[in-house]
């Protein structure tokens, strides 16, 4: 079974992924894939540069702050990189999954419903923060600037949205809580597995 979980930048998907991980559940972080494919897979580079031109490498590696500085202000760049890194995470995620031997996996997106990939799964579950506490968050993770940080948030749908396509909803504001709803979910995904 395949449990999608997804929520803005700064909600806390990775605090949530941390706690199904240490209930034994293996978990699958898309982001982290496509940067690794970004920089592994010839194909993917030749077509990164034939995209956004030589700059987008550097030593032979992604130049992610030039990037993000061209796509993040051109939705049909942004919409290109996607074409090309989605379809190999997906494949990349199908070899991992077979080789998976817990009850169910999570798939970890920050664009699950953006991108059509809640299609693939079982089930889906949004982690919600306020919008001023994932500033926060932001602001101390990545030390961007608040008008960076909105920029990227308005590249994302917001969670209103997101909650009418998600089976299940986290709310990521104080992380002893967030941890009881992950047990409680666990529990419940585990009997949908029996079913």
């Amino acid at each position: 079974m395949v449990v999608g979980l997804t929520g803005g930048i700064g909600s806390g998907k990775t605090s949530i992924s941390k706690f199904f991980k240490e209930l034994g559940i293996p978990v699958y972080i898309a982001d982290d894939a496509g940067k690794r494919l970004m920089e592994t897979s010839v194909e993917i580079k030749a077509e990164i540069i034939k995209l956004l031109g030589d700059k987008a490498y550097q030593n032979n590696r992604p130049n992610r702050k030039y990037i993000a500085g061209l796509v993040f202000k051109d939705a049909e760049k942004l919409n290109a990189l996607n074409e090309i890194i989605h379809p190999a995470v997906a494949t990349d995620f199908d070899s991992w999954k077979v080789k998976q031997t817990a009850a169910y996996v999570i798939y970890e997106a920050a664009i699950l419903f953006e991108t059509k990939g809640a299609k693939n799964c079982d089930f889906t579950i949004l982690v919600t923060a306020n919008k001023e506490e994932r500033i926060t968050r932001l602001q101390k993770r990545d030390k961007s600037t608040r008008e960076e940080i909105e920029a990227r948030m308005a590249k994302q749908w917001p969670d209103e949205k997101k909650r009418k396509l998600a089976d299940f909803e986290i709310e990521n504001h104080d992380l002893r809580l967030a941890k009881v709803q992950v047990i409680e979910l666990h529990e419940n995904l585990l009997k949908q597995v029996e079913n």
